[in-house]
């Protein structure tokens, strides 16, 4: 397998991506229902419905910046959830308003989230296709808000690659990482603020969400972005929008622990507690920087990952069951009541 290094804007948490590259054949309609025209133009058509999203995270003094596609008039947005994960304060602006936001739901290992926009109404709505009927060699054009609120959007024009691709994508301050499967890969040279942005066809109809980009490395021509298709990406936002949650999507905003974990030393379980919020759940329960975290509400939790998956079928209120062994070796328990983020 070959292996790319990018990297994608998660609001303000620089957040590493892996993106491994499975060999996947893909299964799709020989033809695609896109008409052969400029794909420019027909992106075009559809910036209208791009929300430009910005986001402020208070106890990293840090702000971000990605983007997403207006679902409905009263002001929907599906994005990802790694563009507003974290952020205290959410706005988003599209056709010139700007509003604030507020999470709707998410799905983590999908990355998905829908936002609602306080107090908007007459919005223009995304034309949605059916990325099922993509084939490799089709041109797509990305929009994305990679350059800033205040500018333009950015319009990266590129071709489908391949189909069922898979991201591995690590967070680089917490250390939890999150496998993202059946994505489509393109050629184009999309980058930082893209993140929750339309991947469009030649219809003028988004095909896909943007998903992975690049920082530090900009992609030319022929480098390689990855979206989630948008037939996926809206069966997930339906879920949230009808307020159904299951065992992967989380309905309002994210709790609030008040860790920042690593992975412990090789030949303890549990993980290291390297930053505990001042005031914050775990504060109160009793946990400091040094500890070992094992235990949380009944499941041993071994990595950043497995805590987050824990706390995500919570619900701010809950009290849960800690379990650590602090500095000096002794085990110890606690329980902390969960609050909103």
């Amino acid at each position: 397998m070959r292996i790319f290094q990018v990297r994608r804007s998660l609001a303000a948490l620089l957040t590493a991506l892996v993106a491994i590259l499975a060999l996947v054949a893909p299964v799709n309609p020989a033809t695609s229902t896109a008409q052969p025209v400029d794909p420019v133009i027909a992106a075009s058509q559809v910036e209208p419905a791009v929300a430009r999203i910005d986001t402020e995270i208070h106890y990293q003094n840090a702000v971000g910046n990605g983007t997403g596609i207006v679902l409905d008039p009263g002001g929907q947005v599906l994005t990802n959830f790694h563009v507003v994960s974290g952020a205290d304060r959410i706005t988003a602006s599209v056709a010139g308003r700007s509003f604030p936001a507020q999470l709707v739901g998410y799905d983590r290992r999908r990355d998905i989230a829908v936002l609602q926009l306080l107090g908007a109404s007459g919005l223009p709505a995304a034309p949605i296709g059916n990325s099922a009927a993509l084939v490799e060699g089709e041109p797509v054009v990305a929009l994305g808000n990679a350059q800033g609120s205040d500018a333009p959007l950015t319009q990266e024009v590129g071709t489908i690659t391949a189909f069922g691709r898979t991201v591995t994508a690590e967070d680089s301050l917490t250390g939890s990482s999150d496998e993202i499967t059946g994505l489509i890969e393109f050629a184009a040279p999309v980058i930082a603020g893209d993140s929750g942005g339309p991947v469009v066809n030649s219809a003028g109809q988004v095909v896909g969400v943007t998903t992975a980009a690049s920082v530090n490395f900009r992609m030319g021509p022929g480098g390689k972005g990855f979206a989630i298709p948008i037939n996926d990406a809206m069966a997930t936002a339906n879920q949230i929008r009808a307020g159904a949650p299951t065992g992967t999507v989380h309905i309002g905003p994210p709790v609030l622990l008040g860790v920042g974990v690593r992975t412990a030393p090789s030949d303890r379980p549990g993980v290291l507690v390297a930053d505990v919020l001042r005031g914050g759940p775990a504060e109160q329960a009793g946990l400091v920087g040094g500890d070992i975290l094992t235990v949380l509400d009944g499941t041993p939790v071994n990595s950043a990952t497995e805590l987050t998956y824990v706390l995500d079928r919570h619900y701010p209120g809950d009290v849960i069951d800690l379990v650590w062994i602090d500095g000096g070796g002794q085990q110890r328990t606690g329980k902390a009541a969960l609050t909103p983020l």
